[in-house]
């Protein structure tokens, strides 16, 4: 009967204990998505000392919460205090309130396009029915775009101008870490256009777009393609230059393993030199996307873009009573969105490189 305690005893220990490895390996993903907090949850509820992890579940959820609390706090108590030319400034609730509505009217518009189809749909039956195919005709719904909808535009609109960017940027950095002559070329052109600004390209960016994108697709809009072009210009920057720099950190001991074998130039850039940049290359590209997300708020705006900077710049100049609320969501949007891909490039950079999974 002991043994068998022993071996139940032994068995239990062995499970516990792969539960907490699997909780630990996990746990370097859940941090790079924001959810660290899910850790000692996940803990106490294998068994760990209780004590312990609330004491790290109060740093890194807790203390966090307490911060945003007393932030509402602060922000619903003084915004009533501002008096603008639209009234008080709106405080958390109002802004809820508007929240809700931009969900509400999505709803309501996500409807209006069903009833349209259906009623498309069985027109074209009844027509096809009769034998008057001739007249069956397919038209796409029209009505105006949602919160939603533009969220999703902002999304397209900086997703193609950071491809165009890292398009451009990681084969230069690559060339420019490689070679002091390409290094030399270019820096002068970084240290000129890195600090320019958006609405400085725009004008330029606008001229060029109109005169050489005269048929324009229907999925790609001179106003999506001139704002992505203006993401691109201004966010390829540090890409480039972290590019540049890791791949100038690479051990020169690879580097002349590589000479003395011979490889070929791309299978020395593929097998030794990516591999070894690739965490400031990531590094780069999280600040690209950053950069590229502020960016493109400011050129939406000026290119009538319909995403969430032409959504801005519309309630600005509507001026109701419910557009100041409206702005500030906006405001909390574009933040809670650039928050969420600068922790989804640190996963990726989690997954694909070594440093980082150490």
């Amino acid at each position: 009967m002991a043994n068998a305690t022993d071996v139940y005893e032994s068995g239990k220990a062995a499970r516990r204990e792969r539960i907490f490895s699997a909780i630990n390996k996990a746990s370097s993903w859940l941090d790079a998505l924001g959810f660290s907090w899910l850790v000692p949850l996940l803990k106490i509820a294998a068994g760990d000392n209780p004590r312990e992890q609330f004491g790290e579940l109060k740093r890194v959820l807790l203390v966090p919460l307490m911060g945003i609390v007393a932030f509402l706090l602060m922000w619903g108590a003084l915004a009533p205090q501002v008096q603008t030319s639209l009234g008080a400034v709106p405080g958390p609730v109002q802004v809820w309130e508007q929240t809700v509505n931009l969900w509400e009217d999505h709803v309501r518009e996500r409807e209006k396009a069903a009833e349209f189809y259906a009623r498309q749909e069985d027109r074209n039956a009844k027509l096809e029915a009769a034998g008057r195919t001739d007249k069956v005709k397919w038209r796409t719904y029209t009505g105006k775009p949602t919160y939603l909808d533009q969220i999703g535009t902002s999304l397209i609109t900086v997703g193609l101008g950071f491809v165009f960017a890292t398009l451009v940027a990681v084969p230069l950095g690559i060339a420019s870490g490689l070679s002091q002559t390409v290094n030399g070329a270019i820096n002068p052109l970084i240290q000129i256009f890195k600090p320019v600004s958006p609405l400085a390209w725009l004008p330029i960016v606008t001229m060029v777009v109109s005169a050489t994108y005269s048929d324009a697709w229907e999925a790609l809009p001179k106003s999506m393609l001139i704002s992505a072009i203006v993401v691109t210009l201004c966010s390829l920057w540090p890409t480039l230059i972290n590019t540049a720099l890791g791949v100038a950190s690479v051990d020169k001991d690879l580097m002349n393993v590589s000479r003395v074998l011979q490889l070929p130039t791309r299978k020395t850039v593929t097998q030794i030199v990516l591999p070894s940049s690739l965490p400031l290359i990531f590094t780069g590209l999280r600040l690209s996307l950053g950069v590229g997300w502020m960016v493109l708020i400011a050129a939406e705006m000026l290119a009538q873009n319909p995403g969430l900077g032409k959504f801005v710049w519309d309630e600005f100049q509507n001026g109701s009573s419910q557009s100041l609320a409206r702005i500030m969501v906006a405001v909390l949007t574009i933040g809670i969105i650039g928050f969420m891909l600068d922790r989804l490039m640190y996963a990726l950079q989690r997954a694909f490189t070594f440093s980082a999974n150490r």
